[in-house]
């Protein structure tokens, strides 16, 4: 009952986020992971290279920590809430990446022997190992959504869930991970922080006070 009526309450976050993955995941059934690359790889321009090199930092950790702390000097227990959220979501990429998949390799590694010309960006540092799920996808999402969960205007949920996608997108675009590790990256970080806020709410929201 509780998940119902957060997923009501939240639904311009919910609906679209949704409806992305299953996009996204329809697109994963009809193509391969080689394909997805492609179709993003090649649609790359000098001012793409410089935005998504950029905004990609907002899936990491640092970012999500940054979130954090202003939110903890606004009030104190929704910054706590956020810290744990940071704390699950982080603690649940590494122990997937280190422990379930560490041999899952990249794209650069991966389709090292491609016979297709794959587009990189000069001087970026492409990693070759470690690549399910998407830490930056997980950080992303699990903070974005926790966000919009927090927003008292429900109408611009579209930003939270935007931001999101782009992050994640650039993951791909960057040529640091495959449309898979963003796609269930994507599903840790909402489930991650979901869970939290259902957790703690009632003791978080309690008679919140803005500073």
């Amino acid at each position: 009952m509780m998940l119902l009526n957060l997923l009501r309450k939240n639904q311009y976050f919910f609906v679209p986020y949704l409806l992305v993955l299953a996009v996204v995941g329809v697109l994963q059934l009809v193509y391969s992971q080689e394909q997805l690359m492609q179709w993003v790889n090649v649609r790359n321009n000098r001012y793409a290279d410089v935005f998504f090199t950029y905004a990609t930092y907002m899936g990491d950790g640092a970012f999500f920590v940054l979130i954090c702390t202003i939110l903890l000097i606004r009030y104190w227990r929704i910054g706590v809430m956020a810290f744990v959220s940071f704390a699950v979501s982080s603690l649940t990429s590494i122990a997937l990446k280190q422990l379930a998949f560490p041999k899952a390799l990249r794209p650069l590694k991966r389709l090292e022997h491609s016979t297709y010309e794959y587009h990189l960006i000069e001087g970026l540092d492409i990693h070759s190992y470690n690549s399910f799920p998407s830490g930056h996808s997980i950080s992303a999402f699990a903070v974005f959504s926790l966000l919009a969960m927090l927003d008292d205007r429900k109408n611009r949920s579209w930003i939270w869930i935007l931001l999101a996608v782009l992050t994640a997108y650039s993951r791909v675009y960057l040529f640091q991970h495959f449309v898979e590790d963003v796609f269930a990256g994507a599903l840790i970080g909402v489930v991650s922080s979901v869970a939290v806020y259902l957790a703690l709410q009632r003791w978080a929201l309690h008679k919140k006070e803005t500073v």
